[in-house]
């Protein structure tokens, strides 16, 4: 079997925003280019927590890729991969089947490991992928919630799933265990709105707390116990699919491909790499990022997929605004090591989640 010209792998943020500008700009990909990707929708990570709280139904928060595909002359191919050969250049998908590519671009994103020492005497759920999240979380609010939820993690992720959870499953004791501060990536002050929101909805937290194991349905730090569960929502950290490492591509220690700049790998200049399973340094994990990091990939694949091998570098902000939704009628608001929650940063929140929503069904 040839080539194909172009491998997108995974319908991650960016390439979402990369086929979006190609069709507002009228591109087609060379003949035989191709998104792999498990699902035949893509869910907007931004919307997730407000679907859960009950603020959106599912269909505004997810994207269809076929008509995004065929708008710019890329097929759609549904499956998985599970073994990649950066120095072949081919991928073998979970059927079996390969596929080779002249040139790949990898927007797998990533999920969150399990503590390390596991006995699997209780439900693990990553925050990842969206949708798992979603159908399981949907699930226990019709039957069978666990009567006590731990959730991993102290970041912005975490603390907005905890927020959603307490308001989809109000039965439920939801315990946050977080390794550090919470919201530690935020000034100061975001922690400080957060705590006594978690305490007026009955959510415990625990910080400086890193939960190493898991066995007989309670929680470890080390060898001293530190709560127990029926369940337990993973949201701290992220591994890269763990094919990634055994691709002969440079990786870092959480298996993420190591890019330079302008988007390419750094060992292998037919990949590039973008959002959760990209490693750059200066440049955080986050739906902000990969979403920026979509305008350049839309050039660079362009330019390179022509035989022009100038490239544009991508250059992460120094100062971005961050908005947690609080699960009511306010959201948080981070910038330049300001913090504040109004109705306004919500408005604004809504506003452009459901631009970018907008902009890539091409509404």
């Amino acid at each position: 079997m040839p080539p194909v010209p172009l491998l997108l792998a995974g319908a991650g943020h960016a390439h979402l925003v990369t086929l979006q500008r190609w069709r507002a700009e009228g591109y087609h990909a060379p003949v035989g280019s191709c998104l792999i990707n498990p699902t035949a929708q893509a869910w907007y990570s931004g919307m997730l927590p407000g679907l859960l709280a009950g603020r959106w139904q599912a269909e505004q928060c997810c994207i269809e890729l076929a008509p995004l595909c065929a708008a710019v002359g890329v097929s759609l191919r549904l499956g998985e991969i599970t073994q990649l050969d950066a120095n072949s250049q081919q991928a073998q998908l979970a059927d079996q089947s390969r596929i080779r590519w002249q040139w790949l671009s990898l927007g797998v994103g990533g999920a969150p490991q399990a503590p390390a020492h596991n006995d699997h005497s209780i439900t693990l759920l990553p925050a990842k992928p969206f949708a798992g999240l979603y159908q399981q979380c949907r699930t226990w609010q019709q039957q069978n919630a666990p009567q006590r939820l731990a959730i991993i993690g102290g970041g912005a992720a975490a603390v907005e799933l905890a927020l959603a959870l307490a308001r989809l499953l109000p039965a439920t004791q939801l315990n946050l265990f977080s390794a550090g501060p919470l919201l530690a990536a935020l000034p100061a002050r975001a922690g400080n709105l957060v705590r006594p929101l978690l305490r007026q909805r009955g959510i415990s937290y625990h910080e400086g707390v890193t939960v190493t194991g898991i066995q007989n349905g309670q929680l470890w730090q080390d060898t001293q116990v530190i709560g127990a569960a029926d369940a337990a929502l993973l949201a701290s950290g992220n591994m890269a699919p763990h094919w990634l490492a055994d691709s002969a591509m440079t990786c870092d220690a959480t298996g993420a491909v190591r890019i330079q700049p302008n988007l390419q790998s750094s060992s292998h200049p037919t990949v590039f790499a973008t959002g959760d399973c990209a490693s750059l340094s200066a440049c955080p994990h986050n739906g902000v990022q990969a979403v920026r990091q979509g305008a350049v990939l839309a050039e660079n694949l362009s330019q390179v997929l022509c035989g022009d091998q100038a490239t544009r570098q991508f250059k992460p902000p120094r100062h971005s605004l961050a908005l947690l939704a609080t699960a009511d009628e306010q959201a948080i608001a981070t910038r330049n090591g300001i913090a504040l929650r109004s109705r306004l940063a919500l408005r604004l929140k809504d506003r452009l989640d459901n631009g970018f929503i907008r902009a890539i069904r091409g509404d």
